[in-house]
């Protein structure tokens, strides 16, 4: 819901704007400024204090406080004259938000968006909090009050406002420096993690912990990887129940695939509706992972559902690129309106013997499951295909072929109502997130449109997020062509995704220049954001000589992953995956002190240490490359055995004979490869290297199973 009614015909500064949150609000009476130098210099040349407010395109109590209060002329006229007005794309500044979220956890005790908070004129919060009514409700003061009083606080209270401005200040630091060197990098540091994530798993309902409930894709990928090492029957339960209940739940969407955020309840039944890039990229490989290891066919239907609605509903199929993210709500006063159905409206739509099975598969009844409209049916599986066969008293085969017809015809009713709004920004690091989960797909699900995809998208990244050297921007494109004034920089997370990106595009199809591509962003990636004193990585680069504006002067070194994989353990397991290639043992040995940073306190992190668990299993296992050479079926066939059964540390490598020749495979893979005799007469063959030595040419796949399996 971008585009609210305007007031008037006038519009603010943010009619320049290139952000969809940011232009949302470009018709608002409020005087809004972008976050920059110049709200900050008019701030301290009038001696206001700043209201800061976070949130994204997405985001419905945005949306809901936009409408009451930024929208309202009265409460406009008092921003505009005791503050200095300023409003963040979140998506667009995960820098500016990680700190101030930061900031206002430590002031109230709690985040989240909208974030309200109110600022020395120089960037440093006195005040916050999160969503604030228009008038006085739900047991908060209304907007006008806070107003009044934050701004009396300025004026009369100054020397409180600024000694609660340092404190907070110093909290920042401390709370997000995370440091703690002190444990030993072993495998218990990993079981410990698990175990932490494993007290928290639901065995009823799949997930961890009780409502709401999240997905946590590393924390999930790590007990696979747990329940294959180690034999872990209960990591095995957890993932594969997890996946299944996802599935099955009104968290997923059953007509036209892909996760909604999060689920208010513990049953996975009732989401918070938007769909976001990222959430559906790594549960795709959460999927994938899971067919890899299970072959279960319902997790390949699964994540054949979900590259299936991103191809038709979040990519840029002419030029390559995934949109950001798709919005909830048409207006503020539905809930997911446009995602739910009523008996009614089902039964116009479906004949007799489709809304029969329709409605006892998918849980749709006269009572619903919306607060706001409790006829509304969030689509969900209550019983399984057998048992709704067997409750009817039908053949299992002619229901789904019923319900396939149902789920035609209420996708294409479906369509036909009001869109919520797709935000059409791509963003850097979730694009680079979308090509290794899409290659990945393609590999182990034989999706040739998807590697295709992944390729033309990788090769706009490059082009135009990347100028080839050490900077990557952190948005590739904005909606409508629409250029910024200025671009938002580059995080370490964009970084180290893009290196992942890179290597994944490598081992799709063997171009050189995306392996280059790798190695210049990571040595970018080491000489803007390592701290060669301390060790481990901040998420944004160092200042240049102007100073930092309001708390991007609070330096971070991420670690949890929240909500997606964390900046540091991701830059560390790019780093692994390229020193297993190059050679370069400077790669590992930062990667290596990046994890030894965190081991003294990451344990106590648990459900948000998945990625670091994970990178720490590449660092402590030997890589295991597995090399096919050869492009006739019998390769592919190789390569099927070899990509099966999930492993963090294993690389599945194809090779067209044409590139076993010196300056055709990064320096490393080329001093083991090239060594090795081509056997005579085959067409194809496999190489199983471990710790820089290969096994002889395996030429079947019954023996590189064997091999394998050692």
């Amino acid at each position: 819901m971008p585009e609210p009614a305007s007031p008037s015909a006038t519009t603010n500064r943010l009619e320049h704007a290139a952000s969809s949150y940011l232009r949302s609000a470009r018709h608002q009476p409020v005087d809004w400024h972008a976050w920059g130098e110049a709200a900050f210099v008019r701030a301290q040349s009038e001696d206001k204090p700043i209201l800061l407010d976070i949130g994204a395109v997405w985001c419905h109590w945005c949306h809901v406080m936009d409408r009451e209060s930024y929208e309202d002329p009265e409460v406009a006229a008092l921003i505009n004259r005791h503050f200095i007005a300023v409003k963040v794309d979140r998506d667009e500044r995960p820098d500016v938000d990680a700190r101030y979220q930061a900031a206002v956890s430590a002031i109230s005790g709690q985040g989240g968006w909208p974030l309200t908070a109110f600022l020395t004129p120089d960037g440093r919060p006195y005040f916050g909090g999160t969503y604030i009514p228009r008038d006085d409700r739900y047991g908060r003061p209304g907007i006008g009050r806070v107003l009044t009083a934050m701004a009396q606080v300025w004026r009369e209270r100054r020397d409180e406002a600024l000694e609660t401005a340092a404190n907070v200040m110093a909290a920042i630091e401390h709370n997000e420096s995370f440091s703690a060197r002190g444990s030993e990098l072993s495998p218990a540091l990993v079981e410990k993690i698990a175990a932490s994530i494993l007290a928290q798993f639901d065995p009823h309902h799949g997930g961890f912990g009780s409502q709401p409930k999240f997905p946590h894709p590393a924390a999930l990928d790590l007990l696979l990887q747990v329940a294959l090492t180690r034999g872990d029957a209960k990591a095995r339960e957890a993932f594969t129940v997890t996946l299944e209940k996802m599935a099955s739940g009104g968290v997923y969407d059953q007509l036209a695939g892909g996760f909604h955020r999060y689920s208010v309840d513990e049953r996975w039944t009732v989401p918070h509706f938007e769909k976001m890039l990222y959430d559906n990229t790594e549960l795709l490989r959460n999927y994938v992972h899971g067919y890899q290891s299970f072959v279960r066919e319902d997790f390949a239907a699964t994540a054949r559902e979900i590259v299936a609605w991103l191809d038709d509903v979040m990519t840029d199929r002419e030029r390559g690129g995934f949109y950001a993210s798709q919005d909830a709500d048409v207006g503020l006063d539905d809930d997911g309106d446009y995602f739910t159905w009523t008996l009614d409206e089902a039964r116009a739509v479906l004949d007799g013997e489709e809304l029969e099975i329709a409605s006892v598969y998918w849980d749709i009844g006269e009572l619903g499951d919306m607060h706001h409209n409790p006829a509304k049916n969030v689509l969900h599986l209550k019983r399984a295909m057998a048992e709704v066969a067997n409750r009817l008293g039908k053949n299992e085969e002619h229901l789904r072929a019923l319900l396939h017809s149902a789920r035609r015809k209420l996708l294409a009713a479906r369509l036909q109502r009001p869109t919520p709004f797709i935000d059409r920004t791509l963003y850097t690091g979730w694009n680079a997130m979308a090509v290794t989960a899409y290659l990945e797909a393609a590999r182990v699900l034989r999706l040739e449109d998807a590697r295709n995809f992944a390729l033309l998208t990788f090769d706009r990244i490059l082009d135009q997020a990347w100028d080839g050297d050490a900077t990557l921007h952190h948005v590739i494109a904005y909606p409508d062509g629409i250029a910024p004034s200025e671009n938002a920089p580059g995080t370490l997370d964009d970084y180290a995704f893009t290196i992942h990106a890179a290597i994944d595009a490598w081992l799709a199809c063997g171009e050189m220049r995306y392996y280059g591509a790798a190695t210049r962003l990571a040595d970018a990636m080491i000489a803007r954001f390592y701290d060669r004193a301390a060790g481990a990585f901040y998420d944004s680069a160092a200042p240049d000589a102007s100073a930092p504006l309001g708390a991007l002067a609070a330096r971070r070194k991420p670690l949890q992953d929240a909500p997606t994989p964390a900046g540091n353990p991701t830059a560390a397991a790019a780093l692994l995956r390229l020193e297993a290639l190059s050679g370069r043992k400077e790669y590992r040995e930062i990667a290596e002190d990046t994890l030894a940073c965190f081991a003294g306190i990451v344990e106590h992190f648990g459900l948000y240490a998945g990625s670091y668990a994970l990178a720490l299993e590449r660092l402590r296992r030997n890589p295991v490359q597995v090399v096919i050479v050869g492009s006739d079926p019998l390769a592919a066939h190789l390569e099927a055995t070899a990509v099966a059964g999930f492993a963090v540390n294993k690389t599945v490598i194809r090779i067209d004979p044409s590139r076993l020749v010196p300056g055709g495979l990064p320096d490393a893979l080329a001093e083991t490869v090239l060594q090795v005799p081509v056997p005579a007469g085959a067409e194809a063959w496999a190489l199983v290297c471990r710790a820089g030595a290969c096994l002889p040419p395996i030429p079947d796949a019954e023996a590189l199973l064997q091999a394998l399996s050692l």
